[in-house]
């Protein structure tokens, strides 16, 4: 198993679909939950939405994004993290570790792909937006938004605009913060919604520096 492998990573359980991993998150409170979008019983979707919504287990996406028309709905159920399910095994080990600590992370091919689907199709309940939204920030918090939402975590941002982490968390915390979002997830979303940024523009990852997890999940659908 790849996670089980890592020293500072302990695969709790598997489920074979989302209900059984709802039941196993209930029962064994994991950090982290592996999450196929498509499941049997229960989606990852409602499974997802049903986990952030009553623990405090993040939930990282695993897609074949051409096959899924219905991705950008993981954003308002919850999800921290998407990735393709042919993702490097290093890559899954960074992104569990990347949520784990707080973060977000969405594979590179994933958030151009993404973020095109989520801003060409309407959503129930989901507000317009535009360039005003972002008349809150400073000028360094807009250029930090611009560059999470090409997927640079914190030591690119700072290496960037020449600055400090500790300065650069302080901006994204207050970007976060004024915009009213939850993650650097939903971060990315609303620079394109802004017309930041567009869907045409090069995507990216948002995350950190891997830090020690306590008990984190394996392969899709899995739990962790």
């Amino acid at each position: 198993m790849i996670l089980d492998a890592q020293p500072d990573i302990e695969v709790l359980a598997e489920a074979g679909d989302g209900a059984q991993a709802l039941d196993a998150v209930r029962r064994l409170r994991p950090d982290v939950a592996l999450l196929d979008i498509r499941m049997p019983v229960m989606d990852g979707i409602e499974a997802c939405r049903a986990i952030t919504g009553g623990s405090d287990c993040r939930t990282v996406m695993l897609t074949t994004f051409d096959a899924d028309e219905y991705v950008y709905e993981a954003l308002h159920a919850g999800a921290s993290g998407f990735l393709l399910k042919d993702v490097r095994r290093d890559d899954l080990v960074h992104a569990v570790r990347v949520v784990a600590a707080g973060e977000s992370l969405v594979a590179p091919s994933v958030a151009r792909r993404l973020i095109a689907e989520y801003t060409s199709r309407p959503s129930p309940g989901r507000s317009p937006v535009g360039p005003a939204r972002l008349d809150a920030l400073t000028a360094r918090e807009r250029e930090t938004l611009l560059h999470l939402a090409r997927g640079l975590s914190n030591a690119e941002i700072a290496a960037a605009l020449v600055l400090s982490e500790h300065t650069v968390k302080t901006h994204v915390g207050n970007v976060l913060s004024k915009l009213g979002l939850r993650d650097r997830v939903q971060a990315v979303i609303c620079a394109y919604e802004t017309g930041l940024v567009s869907p045409s523009s090069e995507g990216g990852s948002a995350g950190t520096s891997p830090a020690r997890v306590r008990r984190s999940p394996p392969h899709d659908p899995s739990l962790g």
